[in-house]
């Protein structure tokens, strides 16, 4: 198969593995990918996992790459809060959880960084659908609670200020009772007793 035939087979992925290539090829020779890398026509980001190099990379091909190099994953933390405008910052690397162990890769597309979260935290999530296809993001009142989680030292209602919630957004995005109902799946005092904190801010600020 040469790289036109192939770049034409896969037009519809993304991303891509070995496995998507069997799907077309069964005999695939797999030193055109070095191949093919070697002279820039694809990218490995991670493990076998590429992408076409003249692909041009935005938000949501970014997210979607966090989900599949590294699966039972979803968006959070602070992409996912900048993502609803929770946050001002620009976020400079990808940040999602995962069941698997906390881990960070270091890709030509850019930072992605998982933070472990047990299995029964694993929830709290929508589909946002991209090019007829799925990406995996916490909700925001999922997303607000997974970084409170994964931030213990955010304690003090300055600690809670230092982020700079938009509180208009949190407003109109949260809804306090799936918000309350999450939180209590956690589990975890000293969290409930952090996010009183933050919310006494967002109320009296």
């Amino acid at each position: 198969m040469n790289y036109l035939s192939f770049k034409q087979s896969l037009q519809n992925y993304i991303i891509f593995n070995l496995k998507d290539i069997r799907k077309i090829d069964l005999k695939f020779d797999l030193r055109r990918l070095n191949e093919w890398k070697n002279k820039n026509y694809i990218k490995m980001i991670r493990d076998g996992h590429y992408i076409f190099a003249d692909i041009e990379i935005n938000e949501k091909i970014i997210f979607l790459i966090a989900n599949k190099i590294y699966s039972h994953s979803y968006i959070s933390l602070e992409n996912a809060l900048s993502y609803y405008n929770l946050i001002p910052e620009e976020v400079f690397q990808i940040t999602s959880v995962s069941t698997k162990k906390t881990n960070n890769f270091e890709t030509s597309v850019g930072n992605f960084n998982y933070r472990h979260i047990k299995p029964s935290l694993y929830f709290g999530y929508k589909l946002l659908e991209f090019e007829k296809r799925n990406i995996l993001i916490a909700e925001p009142e999922k997303a607000l609670l997974d970084y409170f989680y994964l931030n213990a030292q955010l304690r003090t209602a300055n600690d809670f200020r230092e982020m700079r919630i938009n509180d208009d957004e949190f407003v109109n995005q949260i809804n306090k009772r799936k918000f309350n109902k999450y939180l209590r799946a956690f589990k975890n005092k000293s969290l409930t007793n952090r996010t009183k904190t933050f919310l006494n801010i967002i109320q009296n600020d």
